[in-house]
């Protein structure tokens, strides 16, 4: 098995997170069935800070998708690097 790259696998992540939480968002805001709860979940944490489904809304979630993306993504690659270096010795 290949060791990941975690800051390539992390920006990976990032640019998925971000993908997600804008098109959730604007989905809800269309009106498309089973988008609002999700968004309405996704309010209660980050409500606060800034996100809301509306027009901004959109941009706070593509920028929060893209944080929690990108930490989320690094720390599995780097937990899998640990793992897998210890399977190998």
């Amino acid at each position: 098995m290949q060791r990941l790259d975690a800051v390539s696998f992390a920006l990976a992540g990032a640019i998925y997170g971000a993908a997600v939480m804008a098109l959730a968002t604007i989905a809800a805001l269309a009106g498309i069935p089973g988008f609002r709860p999700f968004a309405d979940f996704v309010t209660q944490f980050y409500g606060p800070y800034g996100y809301s489904v509306s027009p901004l809304g959109v941009v706070a979630g593509a920028i929060w998708g893209l944080v929690e993306g990108f930490v989320h993504f690094g720390i599995f690659a780097l937990l899998y690097n640990l793992v897998l270096g210890r399977l190998r010795s």
